[in-house]
């Protein structure tokens, strides 16, 4: 790949995906910014020769195919692709309905699924390309009100790290990336859902965690221009990270959990390693 390169940003009308598609364009790439109004998505990022606005509802295959269509007649040939648009479907599992349970797979897994799968064969055929996609520390830790979320990020999870082996061979290298709290639009109301509360035995707990995150809206400690400067500049090194924990909390979560599996490990680790048959 050139230095210059042709990025692919989903979800660029908002939130991060708008800082992402200013670094981009700031370091000298040329950016297809997409979002489900191209209108916000030029609104948003402003006014540049290389930034072509393009519809995208990522849960849309044909709408997935059209707008690798459009990158490729304006620029021939796509380098970098971020998968970033997502929403938050919060709440207890059992008040959350099968409905918003799905909407939050199809959106935050199967959206990176389908433009993931429209991208593939235009990087396969320049035998070159990197694919970004945003998962968070709810892929790495679940949690209580996160059922449906942290499943579509440990899918994403699962899914690009068994991906990348697949894909070395033509050039194509992946890197999750996984935010800590930054000061986004997710916990917004534009962003998040939270589940209608219907269970008396959750409604305690469920009205303090609602409070608790409304509250850390607007106040993350995370800078989201500064997370999308370090994505460009991961992205032109010869190998970028498999995993990027994004900021301090991050870092933490990784220490924590790497430390828990150690311990899980030890816990029962006679009984674990005496399961074979007794002529193995």
């Amino acid at each position: 790949m050139s230095d210059n390169k042709v990025w692919l940003v989903t979800g660029a009308g908002r939130g991060m995906g708008v800082d992402i598609a200013k670094a981009a364009l700031a370091a000298g790439h040329a950016v297809v910014g997409t979002g489900r109004n191209p209108a916000n998505v030029t609104s948003a990022i402003g006014a540049y020769d290389d930034l072509l606005a393009v519809r995208l509802d990522v849960t849309d295959s044909g709408d997935a195919k059209a707008a690798v269509a459009a990158a490729m007649d304006r620029f021939g040939r796509i380098d970098v692709l971020v998968n970033n648009a997502g929403n938050f479907n919060a709440g207890f599992f059992e008040e959350l309905t099968a409905e918003e349970f799905r909407a939050q797979i199809e959106t935050t897994f199967f959206g990176p699924v389908n433009v993931t799968r429209s991208t593939l064969p235009i990087m396969r055929g320049q035998r070159s390309g990197l694919i970004i996609t945003i998962s968070s520390t709810a892929g790495i830790v679940g949690g209580e009100f996160l059922t449906a979320y942290a499943a579509s990020k440990f899918a994403v999870e699962g899914w690009m790290e068994s991906l990348t082996p697949e894909v070395a061979p033509f050039g194509i290298r992946t890197m999750l990336v996984e935010p800590g709290f930054f000061r986004t639009e997710l916990l917004t109301p534009e962003s998040t859902k939270y589940a209608e509360a219907s269970i008396a035995d959750y409604a305690e707990r469920t009205e303090q965690t609602v409070t608790a995150w409304k509250s850390m809206d607007g106040q993350q400690g995370g800078d989201p221009a500064k997370l999308a400067d370090a994505l460009v500049r991961l992205a032109a090194q010869d190998e970028p990270p498999l995993r990027f924990p994004a900021g301090a909390d991050a870092v933490t979560t990784f220490e924590d959990r790497a430390k828990l599996l150690q311990a899980q490990a030890d816990a029962n680790r006679e009984l674990s390693s005496n399961l074979a048959h007794d002529d193995a």
